[in-house]
């Protein structure tokens, strides 16, 4: 599995990023998030769903005590952070979300992926080095 590498140097470079990468995304599709506390995982998304046409950038927030935000009618972001069980996860309805055509971004689900819908994911992985985001895409 080969990867895309990005680098951002700014918020604005990173919302930027993730307006181009929701240009090439095809329905449904699910998006793991994996990166440490404050990497940009939010940040990317909010490019994401700006991109996407379903919600503009300062609408787009973390959703770490809701668990889940929707923007329109199919677009989720997923905060699993706080959820400790996988019963927890397999509860929220992911695979129905899904079903209906979703897109999908999930921030701390890479520890959840046997309870997640059974599709090809695409992992976007968020390392930060000094000033900048390395952002690594892979297709799973």
């Amino acid at each position: 599995m080969s990867a895309r590498i990005y680098r951002t140097s700014s918020e604005e470079e990173t919302i930027e990023l993730g307006r181009k990468l929701a240009s090439e995304l095809k329905r449904p599709c699910l998006i793991l998030l994996i990166g440490n506390l404050g990497a940009g995982k939010t940040t990317l998304t909010k490019g994401i769903v700006s991109g996407l046409g379903v919600a503009p950038v300062e609408e787009v927030s973390s959703p770490t005590y809701t668990v889940i935000h929707e923007y329109g009618s199919d677009v989720y972001h997923i905060d699993l952070y706080r959820l400790d069980k996988p019963e927890q996860v397999a509860s929220l309805g992911l695979d129905e979300m899904f079903d209906r055509g979703a897109v999908m971004l999930i921030e701390w689900g890479e520890a959840y992926r046997d309870v997640l819908p059974t599709t090809e994911t695409i992992d976007i992985r968020i390392a930060v080095e000094g000033e900048e985001r390395i952002i690594s895409v892979h297709l799973r």
